[in-house]
């Protein structure tokens, strides 16, 4: 952790909810004009699109039924942690691209797919912000979990997790129903391994519940709206916590524990906005305390 140069690390698996969680942190950044370094998780991949279809396909043939993007051999753990070291240090460190699709390729004159060459962090940043799939993973090589000044888990419970995985990847990237069941099936042992214990290390976790039948995740025509859902919201550490502010601001909400929050899905957004934007305060006050600008 650092106070100079802060640390927030989103973290949730393939379908969780990242990317939106993601908006509302660009929204709260622009209104108090913060500049933050921003790093994709599938920068960290081990492999590119072409290279990681033939490690699965060997993978396959020796028999190994679970080679995924989740797992340790398929990521560079140590050098994500690196980076969160070097940027708490010093406000810089290592940083590429992931070029998902032709629109992102195209400035770089790349193949999607790919990634971009490894660059220094811009310098003058305020923070860092990281969202993906390992910002608290730790194992026996690695503990990234220590670096972040602010830790969220976004965790949907695991049937609502598959149908927003399933929609996404059948409408926006044309896999069938088939593809994407056995994607889940074989990152299943590296999601117990490597995703599921992450969220014992954030400070914050948002679980969203839906509030409709999902029994059959696979058979789901559409992902339940926000609407159809709650929200809960665990701190692992309440002090400082306005939870009667919260209640207030937060209509239709209430407590389940000491520590936990439960909301309605429709108003996470603005649950995130009144959580975090002090967070973010603080942070910057802290920053400038210690002539970090």
């Amino acid at each position: 952790m650092s106070v100079k140069h802060p640390i927030i690390a989103i973290t949730g698996s393939s379908g969780a909810g990242t990317t939106s969680v993601t908006r509302t942190f660009e929204n709260i950044f622009r209104r108090e004009n913060v500049t933050s370094a921003v790093i994709e998780g599938d920068s960290f991949h081990r492999y590119d699109r072409k290279e990681m279809k033939l490690k699965q396909a060997e993978a396959e043939k020796r028999g190994d039924q679970h080679f995924s993007h989740f797992g340790a051999d398929n990521n560079l753990f140590s050098e994500l942690e690196q980076l969160f070291r070097a940027y708490g240090e010093t406000g810089t460190g290592k940083r590429r691209k992931y070029l998902h699709d032709t629109v992102e390729a195209a400035p770089y004159k790349q193949e999607p797919g790919t990634f971009t060459p490894w660059e220094d962090v811009p310098a003058g940043t305020d923070l860092l912000f990281y969202e993906g799939l390992h910002g608290a993973v730790v194992t026996p090589e690695v503990n990234i979990a220590k670096h972040p000044d602010l830790l969220i888990g976004v965790v949907p419970v695991i049937n609502l997790e598959w149908i927003q995985k399933l929609y996404r990847d059948k409408k926006q990237r044309g896999y069938s129903a088939e593809a994407v069941t056995d994607t889940i099936l074989r990152r299943m042992p590296d999601y117990v391994n490597y995703i599921c214990p992450q969220f014992a290390h954030t400070h914050v976790n948002f679980q969203r519940v839906p509030c409709v039948d999902t029994s059959n995740p696979f058979i789901a025509r559409d992902i339940p709206s926000p609407d159809e859902s709650i929200c809960v919201i665990r701190f692992a550490n309440p002090k400082g916590i306005d939870f009667p502010y919260l209640l207030n601001m937060i209509g239709d909400s209430f407590m389940s524990r000491a520590n936990t929050i439960v909301v309605p899905g429709g108003k996470m957004d603005l649950a995130m906005q009144l959580i975090f934007t002090p967070f973010i305060w603080r942070m910057m006050e802290r920053r400038q305390r210690a002539g970090a600008i």
